[in-house]
């Protein structure tokens, strides 16, 4: 039947797989030569220049120049074409939404930030997303339409039986149970929801210190502390969305914290967030607390403490770091993964310093020892993420050349 992806084994999805080896080898090295595309391929060169004359028919691929500095005439260089389809990505918090749109390549053509400030807003959830898009939009010299995809991070997780957002009473607005309608109604893409911790996970997945490993946790810690969990090379959502919601996790060391949801807190969030770090500091006498907001003030104060060799700011990153293994040794022992990677600005912050101190005091707690790691993906991993996660669905989709 005409449009149908074809059948296993027949020339059409033999073509559909090489053509996607081809443009993925693109995607990873940039620039090949018809004759490079083949060796790294294994097809022969009248083979590799149907299929890039056939890519190239298709809007997929296009030429970028010549090699140069070889013996023989110069060889035309083939590339992913980047206006080949678009994506965005979206990192929501109660005070900002932070866009981006990429081109199909990944490389980042637009973005914007728009304010979300206090527990009213001005503005409707639908308008500050379509506002923020559209900023990262007009930036990327693109229309609305032009976006194939987009993937929404936001704390907490939309339930998949209700709809509904869950673990995040703090993020005002996002709690209608229309609102996933809504937007559908409002953007003319296809739109996924992921948790914002789970996005820096994919991030660290496809680009940072988690390329390679099947099975790992991500320990992230900025405005809230949280965990993602990735079994068998796939994140681990839970029935609800909320696996990897580690902040309400009842820890020693701390009070017992009940009703969770209506604190939106929790014995792990209390030991060990953010907002506990310049509470800490100040109880150890370490000078010149900063204020402000918390995930700010840790940040500073860990990234201070770990230039000290003693004193006060030492005491405070070892205080810190035990508290950050003591409930990190209830997930490895339940999960034993193979890596923990270390995340969020109030952990990065400390560097390796801060790593060392968890690992060892985490080799006392838990009979799991996994190896812990800082993660590579500083800037914007929760955008990141969601900009790996919609490229990923889109070159699915664009790159499927046996429709």
């Amino acid at each position: 039947m005409a449009g149908t992806a074809g059948t296993p084994g027949t020339p059409r999805v033999l073509r559909a797989m090489n053509d996607r080896a081809a443009l993925d080898l693109l995607l990873e090295h940039g620039p090949l030569s018809r004759t490079r595309i083949g060796k790294l391929t294994g097809l022969s060169k009248p083979t590799a220049s149907q299929l890039l004359a056939r890519l190239e028919a298709a809007g997929l691929v296009r030429v970028t120049g010549t090699s140069e500095g070889r013996p023989g005439p110069n060889a035309q260089l083939y590339a992913v074409d980047p206006t080949a389809a678009y994506a965005a990505g979206l990192d929501v918090t109660p005070d900002r939404i932070r866009a981006a749109v990429a081109d199909i390549t990944g490389r980042t053509v637009g973005e914007h930030e728009l304010p979300t400030p206090g527990r009213h807003p001005a503005q409707p959830v639908v308008q500050q997303v379509t506002d923020a898009l559209d900023g990262a939009v007009k930036a990327a010299g693109l229309a609305r339409s032009d976006v194939h995809r987009l993937v929404i991070g936001t704390p907490g997780a939309f339930d998949p039986n209700t709809g509904r957002l869950r673990y995040a009473s703090h993020l005002p607005g996002w709690h209608s149970p229309t609102l996933l309608d809504e937007l559908a109604a409002a953007l003319p893409m296809p739109v996924e929801y992921e948790n914002d911790v789970n996005l820096a996970a994919i991030a660290e997945q496809r680009l940072g210190a988690a390329r390679g490993h099947a099975d790992f946790v991500l320990l992230w810690n900025e405005e809230g502390l949280g965990a993602a969990l990735v079994l068998g090379g796939r994140l681990h959502r839970g029935w609800t969305g909320g696996a990897g919601e580690v902040g309400f996790l009842p820890v020693p060391g701390t009070p017992l914290v009940r009703q969770v949801a209506k604190a939106n807190s929790g014995g792990y969030q209390e030991l060990a967030g953010s907002q506990a770090v310049p509470r800490l500091a100040r109880e150890l006498g370490v000078p010149d607390v900063p204020s402000g907001p918390h995930s700010e003030a840790a940040a500073a104060l860990v990234a201070r403490a770990a230039d000290h060799a003693s004193g006060p700011h030492r005491e405070l990153l070892q205080a810190y770091a035990t508290r950050l293994a003591t409930g990190l040794a209830s997930l490895v022992s339940v999960l034993d993964p193979e890596l923990v990677v270390l995340s969020g600005s109030a952990l990065t912050a400390g560097g390796e310093v801060l790593r060392a101190l968890v690992q060892a005091e985490l080799e006392e707690l838990a009979a799991a020892r996994p190896r812990l790691v800082v993660g590579d993906v500083r800037e914007h991993p929760v955008l990141r993420g969601a900009l790996e996660s919609a490229l990923a669905a889109t070159r699915d989709e664009v790159f499927d050349t046996s429709r």
